[in-house]
């Protein structure tokens, strides 16, 4: 296999902003949930998906939506992108969806002012009037590396500086 990234916990201080931001809280209890974040991992050898652990407890009627940051962010090869799914098991007992179906996490990403945060945003999109409940810890979403190529007459050369919309289909 071919070794192309490297996932890293953002700094303190980006975390408490956007934990903070989601869930209120003190800056105890920000850096409590910080000092417990994993890092992503395949589970077996043969797996293709890293799991996503959440930070944190939380439950999700049908229908309630939640945005969650990692505290994770992943370097790799220009060449190649991160992209984010919900966790097999979750999609399909519960129909736990990403917001944005497929999340994409491009290689300038990692140098964004947010550090490369990487948030998922998910909803129990449950037609079974199923509850999910996920503990701190456990896996919630996969992300899976892919290597991209771009056309021969391609010649972009903009810069990133953020997230969500932040390249305006540019």
């Amino acid at each position: 296999m071919k070794r192309i990234a490297k996932f890293f916990k953002v700094s303190f201080e980006e975390f408490q902003k956007a934990y903070m931001d989601e869930f209120g809280g003190d800056v105890d209890a920000a850096r409590a949930v910080y000092d417990g974040i994993k890092l992503p991992a395949r589970a077996t050898s043969g797996s293709a998906g890293y799991d996503l652990f959440s930070p944190v407890d939380f439950t999700l009627k049908p229908g309630q939506t939640i945005k969650i940051p990692t505290g994770i962010r992943a370097r790799m090869d220009e060449d190649w992108v991160l992209a984010l799914f919900p966790r097999s098991g979750l999609g399909f007992k519960y129909r736990l969806q990403l917001n944005n179906t497929v999340g994409i996490i491009d290689s300038d990403y990692y140098n964004s002012d947010n550090e490369g945060h990487i948030f998922v945003k998910i909803t129990n999109d449950s037609n079974e009037g199923k509850e999910v409940t996920v503990s701190a810890g456990s896996g919630f979403a996969q992300g899976i590396f892919f290597m991209y190529g771009i056309t021969e007459d391609d010649d972009c050369d903009s810069l990133r500086n953020g997230g969500f919309g932040s390249t305006d289909g540019k």
